[in-house]
């Protein structure tokens, strides 16, 4: 189980922010229906290896969109990559929803779907295989694909799990 971290600060990353989902949703009241926008965003810097994902609703799409991209850069996590891949394999699980990660090697490219092809574009991941099992729902898919990402062990950690040097490995 990873170690809790402290909060990473937004103003320090030049953040790319990414709409996955816009969802309109009506809430039906005694006096007709009340119209409503659903935004899910992810937000990412690419260089440090930084993103976050955020939900916010309005009445007006843009100010729905304001409002993710501002709960985004709240829970903003650090991930452990390699040069231009994921260290290994990993299964990231959220309600129904699960996502595999897979490192691949230079030139594969992304092979990712809606949702998590955000998250992966956003991190900086340019080698990755992945597949998403169970659910479609964005938001599902994009916490398990967060789930996986904070699960994500260095080198180093793993040496010194194993009381191992890192030449070892």
């Amino acid at each position: 189980m990873p170690t809790v971290t402290k909060k990473l600060d937004a103003n320090s990353f030049q953040l790319k922010d990414q709409v996955v989902a816009i969802n309109r949703v009506t809430k039906v009241v005694k006096g007709g229906k009340n119209l409503s926008f659903a935004a899910l965003v992810v937000v990412g810097d690419p260089s440090a290896a930084v993103v976050g994902h955020g939900a916010g609703k309005a009445k007006e799409v843009p100010q729905a969109i304001r409002k993710a991209i501002e709960s985004a850069k709240k829970n903003l996590i650090k991930v452990n990559l390699t040069q231009t891949s994921i260290p290994h394999l990993i299964l990231g699980r959220y309600g129904s929803g699960k996502v595999l990660l897979k490192p691949a090697p230079e030139g594969t490219g992304v092979i990712a779907g809606g949702a998590v092809r955000a998250v992966m574009t956003s991190v900086g991941i340019q080698n990755v295989l992945t597949k998403s099992i169970g659910t479609t729902n964005p938001h599902n898919v994009i916490k398990a694909t967060f789930d996986a990402l904070r699960h994500l062990k260095n080198k180093e950690s793993v040496a010194a799990m194993r009381g191992k040097a890192e030449q070892e490995l």
